[in-house]
């Protein structure tokens, strides 16, 4: 039960975030862009850029960038050192976001950070980043793997016809505005029969724009007058015209409608963009029967489709939208929170996920997927996809091949060539972040390592058909490019590509978990700040899929066999809880990380039996992935040993007890995330319906005294039973607590209580969070939830008391307010300095010090306070007390002036969230005697 430093680098900016609130803390829409606050002090105050600011909705948590940033994929994230505040909403000027601050806990405000997929955004962070780079030495590439017989991006016999459709908008829940039911067509001409479908969903962009290429954004929904719809989802054309010449019929489908609105989604719009994908799967099965005749007629002449083989493509939050469109068509999400509630009548063969978010956690376990990793992504940088083959492993039966490929040189936006510059209609960029004057080893363009546009884009649409020939043709030959075989695709040019993968014909399985007996190395945390338990010191450059984070600073579950030596020859023994059966393995696969650049690290591998037999299969033999601190870049690869070695030995191969790893190279690092028995081939996969879990967001009022009891709302659905692990997180004690638990659609739901207590003191409200994710036999829709209890007591109103208000040079100007009762949380008063009549203290008369730390400006030249337009002093009364201080330090300049004055106007909040002009502090100061 729960219980109640000036100026952002311009790369920095180039790291695309989103417009919208999506977790923890519910945002608001900021009207008007926010003033920068001034700097921390001393005494706490908010750093700098930071500032609460106050609507008629209530209190926010406003931070201004210097530089613009654009709309993208990965979540804008406010964190209080590494506690999840809330996803805020952007300004329509790109600069300001702000944090809805009902049910916020902020904590210390030295401690506030702003993050996107794992990366600072906000300028101490930039600063902190830059005082931990390292020099890289250029990347040297490595030669390319040999190439694969069956090359899937070679164009097909068909000649294709292209057009576009467009519906009458379909209603959303949550969703103001409809969205647009809009779609450009590719498809084979000529083609025999009905065809495979492939549809395609653009992720989160902006919608619109004004002007041409060198035009400016917008982010609204429906597009004002002034501007056009940019076409994202013409941005798939030379996939499309791939695949339809091989014979698919193509699909890619408008998603402005959802970009512009999903900040109303706690899920980021997951939800919204799967109703919009099925809506446009029953379309597509009625027009390819009995309602052809009414269908537009770029689909009357393309081939019929034959929606019982369904590929599903969907780029950045796309993918994670086509993902819940999967899952959804197995397993039936709750009826009001879903925009189609008709039949399913099309099965998805496979998916395939470029540079996808995975806020959620919840991948479809039954279908089988692959996930492309760009290694320069500067969108979704923390490669978060990687969760889409890690977190199916045993949550079903294993059958559906889950594949990571990973893409050196590749970056988020040029997959689509609507976001591309140079090929794009509307407003584009190159989303990987580069620092003024240093550029990246890696992934700068001209790098040896880099990708050109088009070369990236032939890689992805190769690697894109050969998901299609692999999922939904059943075509064996293409497997060895995506399960980790080290072969290439030739039609991939000069991109280096590294594939591993979980299912298909893999069997038992060394998985680090806390069940696991290490000897010789550690079992660590893949998401933990503790650098002592931690996989990756948090406190180093350098990050990996594998550990991207999520809701919680710490992921109990989540853990990798970290190997640190000096010396060659000390094995790691790694036993598991229960014996492993590799029993028709041709080989033991393996997925090891080594940290980037590095060359050589050598490891045998050995397997021993419970009865003490025990065999070297081999080595393996790994270089580090190209990367720099800017990069994501500790991937594991997979490595492959054969078990003849094994056989030969007599190993019962049903009762393998460890696994060790002996380091043969001189020194190194490596981290084993899993090991497998591997075989050739394709399971059958069966799809099976999993019982569902869908968590709810209760709203409810506090009251002035007892204690009341609130049920977190917790949706089961379907047939059967799994486990999934819950969070729960308190917002007194600002920790997060999880648990195991059995689900069973059609008995008890999973009883959340929440105890809240209610008292006469003012706060901004509390947020109990509860977020989910599966675990075995059960899917995860919406994620996250909780309760919002809404504070009913009446801010305190405010006096101010000079103490002094008089001074002479060389002393100090101090102001005590003090509120009227205490509060439960830490009230924030905003303050700006007003023009006076007659002579103003100016910039010369201040400590120098308190001037920069509070504004970033010198004193010369000398001018009045006032005209400083960056000078505003944002005041806080903690928690618990009823009055703080105001001082400014006054320095003896030694230049005869007559009395000069200053004028500080506080803005307060009436009880309804109205901002209003508060008290004014007034000061004088004369000259030293």
């Amino acid at each position: 039960m729960i219980h109640a430093r000036r100026t952002l680098v311009a790369a920095a900016a180039l790291l695309a975030v989103v417009v919208g609130s999506q977790g923890v803390a519910q945002a608001r829409p900021a009207a008007d862009p926010a003033p920068p606050a001034a700097s921390a002090d001393p005494d706490g105050r908010l750093p700098e850029g930071w500032q609460i600011t106050g609507t008629r909705a209530g209190q926010q948590l406003t931070w201004r960038s210097t530089t613009p940033v654009p709309m993208g994929d990965a979540a804008v994230e406010f964190y209080s050192g590494d506690r999840l505040l809330g996803r805020p909403l952007a300004a329509k000027d790109g600069h300001t976001f702000s944090l809805d601050l009902q049910g916020v806990a902020l904590g210390p405000a030295k401690d506030l950070q702003v993050r996107a997929a794992g990366r600072r955004l906000d300028e101490a962070g930039i600063e902190e980043d830059s005082r931990r780079r390292s020099s890289k030495a250029p990347v040297k590439p490595s030669s390319l793997p040999p190439v694969n017989p069956v090359d899937p991006g070679v164009p097909g016999p068909y000649r294709t016809v292209s057009g576009e459709y467009e519906l009458k908008s379909v209603k959303l829940p949550d969703f103001p505005e409809p969205v647009e039911m809009r779609a450009a067509v590719v498809a084979p001409a000529g083609a025999q029969g009905k065809r495979p479908l492939a549809l395609f969903l653009h992720g989160r962009h902006p919608t619109c724009y004004t002007g041409g290429p060198e035009g400016d954004f917008v982010g609204d929904w429906p597009c004002p007058t002034d501007s056009k719809a940019i076409p994202s989802h013409r941005g798939y054309l030379h996939d499309q015209k791939l695949l339809a010449s091989q014979g698919y019929v193509t699909v890619s489908i408008s998603a402005n409608g959802v970009n512009g609105q999903d900040f109303a989604a706690e899920d980021g719009g997951a939800q919204a963009r799967s109703s919009l994908v099925r809506q446009h799967l029953a379309r597509w099965a009625n027009w390819s029967g009995a309602g052809r005749t009414s269908a537009p007629e770029i689909v009357r002449k393309a081939a019929r489709a034959d929606l019982s083989r369904v590929l599903l493509v969907g780029h950045s939050r796309g993918g994670e939208g086509v993902n819940r469109a999967a899952m959804d068509s197995l397993s039936k999400p709750p009826a009001d929170r879903d925009g189609y509630r008709g039949p399913v009548r099309w099965k998805i063969r496979g998916t395939v996920l470029i540079g996808p978010t995975v806020f959620g956690q919840n991948p479809a376990p039954e279908v089988p997927s692959m996930t492309i990793l760009p290694g320069c992504d500067g969108d979704v940088s923390d490669l978060q996809g990687e969760i889409y083959v890690d977190g199916t492993r045993g949550v079903s039966r294993g059958a559906a091949l889950h594949s990571a490929v990973y893409m050196v040189g590749a970056n988020h936006n040029y997959f689509n060539t609507e976001w591309t510059p140079g090929q794009a209609e509307a407003p584009a960029n190159d989303d990987f972040w580069d620092d003024e004057g240093s550029p990246d080893a890696v992934c700068t363009p001209g790098a040896a390592t880099r990708l050109t546009a088009r070369q990236q884009q032939a890689a992805g649409s190769t690697y894109t058909a050969a998901a299609a020939r692999l999922f939904v043709a059943g075509d064996d030959r293409v497997r060895p490019l995506l399960d980790g075989s080290g072969v290439r695709a030739k039609s991939a040019g000069p991109a280096r590509v590294l594939t591993h993968a979980v299912g298909a014909r893999r069997a038992g399985g060394f998985l680090p978990d806390p069940s696991v007996k290490v000897d010789g190395g550690r079992l660590c945390e893949q998401v933990d700040p503790d650098p002592a338990t931690s996989c990756l010191n948090p406190d180093e450059p350098g990050a990996s899929p594998h550990f991207a984070g999520w809701e919680t600073d710490r992921e109990p579950g989540r853990n990798a066999v970290a190997l640190d030596w000096s010396t060659p020859g000390s094995a790691v023994r790694v036993q598991p809880e229960r014996t492993v059966s590799v029993t028709g393995a041709k080989s033991l696969a393996l997925r090891v990380v080594v940290p980037p650049n590095t060359t050589g690290t050598r490891v045998d591998v050995s397997l021993t039996d419970t009865a003490g037999r025990r065999a070297t299969l081999g080595d393996i033999r790994l270089d580090g992935l190209p990367g720099t601190e800017r990069t994501t870049s500790y991937w594991g690869q997979e490595v492959r040993v054969p078990l003849t070695a094994a056989t030969a030995a007599g190993l019962d191969l049903k009762q393998v007890k460890s696994l060790e790893l002996t380091p043969r190279s001189g020194s190194g690092k490596a981290w084993l995330i899993d090991a497998w028995g591997w075989r050739p081939g394709m399971a059958e996969v069966r799809p099976v319906s999993l019982p569902r879990v869908d968590i709810g967001r209760l709203t409810a009022d506090e009251g002035d005294s007892g204690v009341k009891t609130y049920q977190v709302p917790v949706r089961l659905s379907g047939q059967g039973s799994g486990r999934i692990r819950l969070f729960v997180s308190d917002p007194e004690t600002r920790e997060t607590t999880s648990r195991v638990v059995t689900v069973r659609p059609g008995g008890d739901s999973i009883d959340v209580p929440v105890e809240v207590p209610g008292n006469t003191r003012y706060s901004y409200g509390t947020a109990y969070n509860v977020f989910a994710k599966a675990v075995q036999g059960t899917v995860v829709g919406n994620h996250l939830g909780g309760v919002t209890v809404r504070d009913d007591d009446p801010m305190p109103t405010f006096s101010v008391t000079p103490v002094p208000s008089r001074a002479t040079e060389g002393q100090s100007l101090t102001w005590r307010i003090t509120q009227s009762a205490v509060a439960d949380t830490e009230i924030w008063i905003d303050s700006a300095f007003a023009p006076v009549d007659g002579a103003e203290l100016s910039t010369t008369d201040v400590d120098p010090a308190w001037l920069d730390e509070t504004t970033g400006e010198s004193p010369a030249p000398s001018r009045p306070l006032s005209e400083l337009e960056g000078l505003y002093l944002p005041l806080a009364i903690p928690q618990g007390e009823l009055s703080t201080d105001v001082t400014i330090p006054v320095v003896a300049d030694g230049v005869s002036e007559p009395e000069e004055s200053l004028r500080i106007r506080l803005s307060l909040w009436t009880e309804d969230g109205e901002q209003v002009e508060g008290p004014v502090l007034d000061g004088t100061v004369t000259d030293a005697p």
